[in-house]
């Protein structure tokens, strides 16, 4: 019973895959929250559980729901098997026996039933934003891994369609619930912080290149789609992509803003730069180059937080 707590906590842990909920969903939120509690006359009665609130459901959905969905998915067809699973390849609770693929989905089913009879319980209540924020939350999650969507598994859709509104949303959700009114800055920081997201993203599909081509059925992400097209030093292209969509954003923010997209323009050219010179079939050195990108990404969402 002991051996058995211990293993259930542990893929409890390994299946949340913390760094990767704190850089993209805990960074997005604070982007929106830290401005409400330094610039706004908001009582920290109403910040610190609104707070804590939307980074429980960020883990509860991110972490969680989302984490298990894609790894039974992954595991299923294949692609997480053959991963070299540094930082890609999933949480690995299945591959190495913490927890079974049955069990993984049996727990995925009941979080999914769960949290749509919420959504409807919030649409009873009359509690709308609420309602729409989980139902976005459930929506990335859902569609990403699962038939007969699957994004994660299209070139492209998967990030515009499942990640990026997901993260967006987030972003919004801090002032969307505690104003009555969305400041052009509360945007801002939103569309940047899910641009930098899924620009990382990017970056943590490269070492999972040949796995991905190996599921069945095959895992097209857009690195797979890009380097099956120009050619494998090329798989850096959507990243170099979305950084720069990333860096663009600085027109956006102009002069009233000239702070934050320095600190901005500052970060996605450090991001930029460790995507140019690292070496794609080096698994290593891309993983330690996205350890850095994922720093950069929680830097990025404070300094954006500070200077509104």
């Amino acid at each position: 019973m002991t051996n058995l707590a211990i293993s259930s906590l542990k893929g409890s842990w390994l299946l949340l895959r913390s760094i990767a909920v704190i850089s993209s969903s805990v960074a997005t939120i604070v982007s929106t929250v830290l401005p409400l509690y330094l610039y706004l006359p908001i009582s920290s009665n109403v910040i610190i559980p609104l707070f804590l609130l939307l980074v429980f459901s960020a883990f509860l959905i991110h972490g969680v729901l989302t984490h298990i969905l894609n790894d039974y998915i992954d595991d299923l067809s294949g692609t997480d098997t053959f991963s070299p699973a540094i930082l890609s390849g999933g949480s690995r609770v299945i591959q190495t026996g913490l927890i079974s693929s049955s069990a993984l989905w049996r727990f995925g089913k009941g979080l999914i039933l769960v949290l749509s009879m919420i959504v409807l319980v919030f649409i009873l209540l009359g509690y709308y934003k609420l309602a729409i924020l989980l139902f976005i939350g459930l929506w990335g999650a859902i569609s990403y891994s699962l038939p007969p969507f699957q994004l994660s598994y299209r070139p492209f859709v998967g990030e515009w369609f499942a990640t990026f509104p997901s993260v967006l949303f987030l972003g919004l959700s801090g002032a969307w619930l505690a104003l009555d009114y969305m400041p052009e800055w509360v945007w801002q920081n939103a569309v940047i912080n899910a641009l930098f997201c899924i620009a990382w993203v990017m970056v943590h599909h490269i070492p999972d290149l040949e796995a991905d081509k190996q599921a069945v059925p095959m895992k097209q992400t857009s690195v797979v789609w890009a380097s099956e097209k120009f050619g494998v030093a090329f798989s850096r292209l959507p990243a170099l992509l979305y950084f720069g969509l990333t860096g663009l954003c600085a027109l956006w923010l102009g002069i009233d803003r000239l702070w934050a997209a320095l600190g901005m323009l500052t970060l996605v050219s450090i991001a930029t730069y460790l995507i140019v010179i690292m070496q794609v079939k080096n698994h290593q050195q891309v993983s330690a180059y996205e350890k850095v990108i994922l720093i950069l990404a929680m830097v990025n969402a404070v300094w954006l937080g500070v200077f509104i």
